[in-house]
């Protein structure tokens, strides 16, 4: 899964000799880290059209051989797809590409209820703000639904695909993430993408990056399920979950236009979060609406209509 952005007609640009170095294998596969972490598997492959669609196929035809938490990483992706079906691609080497199969139950082995799947994408996005707070020095924000910012500046995407099984078993969610590591700034696709690299970033070290984002997902995703998929309940020791996302979400409190299904457009105030992680928008009229699926922009003044 890559860092969604939409497509860009320039080709990409060489890295100019800029040193990439291969995932370090031994290192994401010891078993020590496995073990703490509760990874199932992690599997490593060199290149791939899109670890979440590799994975959502693979849960599909063979449902028992990817268990919770099983890991799916990949150097190079030439086909990654993000929201409304945007695809791009990075140079080899240059971005963290990773997707988790999630089966979400309690310690009791009790299934977490689904209508709570709407928050795994935010709790993507939480855990990888800590590691790139903790491990890079990088300070990021959340968009909503499922972007990660620094400075206004998307560096993530992560993309959450549920995966209904024929047998009627509970569905698997499919949860891609994609970080753009080491790209200088003319290799972007976008003018409002920017990287690890551009940032000024003390660490650009992709295996050490991959292990603090599955370390402090997997510690929070376990936290969140032990609670039944409660985002109001206390989460890994802290904050609950929702607090987490509304404290570092800079949508809220923020004019947006939301392209909605059906090519339907609102425009009004980001207010809050509600329980299931939908956003709601009051409009100018003073009517509030439960925005749950849908692409957001953020407005300046000059377009909200207020200036």
């Amino acid at each position: 899964m890559d860092a969604e952005q939409p497509n860009s007609s320039e080709p990409q640009v060489p890295s100019r000799g800029v040193e990439r170095p291969a995932l370090d294998r031994e290192s994401l596969q010891q078993p020590d880290f496995l073990s703490a972490t509760g990874i199932s598997q992690l599997e490593i492959v060199d290149s791939t059209g899109s670890t979440n669609a590799d994975l959502v196929r693979a849960v599909s035809v063979e449902p028992k051989k990817w268990g919770d938490l099983a890991v799916l990483t990949a150097e190079h992706q030439t086909a990654a797809r993000g929201r409304l079906d945007r695809h791009w691609e990075a140079p080899e080497r240059s971005a963290v590409s990773v997707s988790i199969v999630l089966r979400p139950v309690t310690s009791q082995g009790m299934p977490v209820p689904t209508q709570s799947y709407s928050w795994l994408s935010l709790l993507a996005a939480v855990a990888l703000r800590e590691a790139l707070q903790e491990t890079a020095g990088v300070t990021a924000e959340i968009k909503w639904p499922n972007d990660v910012l620094v400075k206004g500046r998307k560096i993530a995407g992560i993309l959450a695909q549920m995966t209904p099984l024929g047998d009627g078993s509970v569905p698997a969610v499919v949860l891609g993430v994609g970080l753009n590591v080491s790209l200088a700034e003319d290799e972007l696709p976008v003018p409002t993408a920017t990287s690890l690299a551009v940032e000024g970033a003390t660490t650009t070290d992709r295996t050490a990056l991959l292990k603090s984002y599955l370390s402090r997902f997997a510690r929070l995703y376990r936290s969140f399920c032990n609670s039944e998929g409660d985002p109001s309940a206390g989460l890994a020791g802290g904050a609950s979950l929702h607090k987490r996302v509304e404290s570092a979400m800079v949508t809220l409190g923020r004019e947006v236009r939301a392209h909605l299904p059906g090519d339907l457009e609102l425009v009004g105030h980001a207010s809050r979060l509600d329980e299931h992680g939908s956003l709601l928008v009051v409009d100018h009229g003073g009517r509030e609406h439960v925005i749950t699926a849908g692409d957001v922009v953020h407005l300046r003044a000059t377009e909200s209509g207020y200036a």
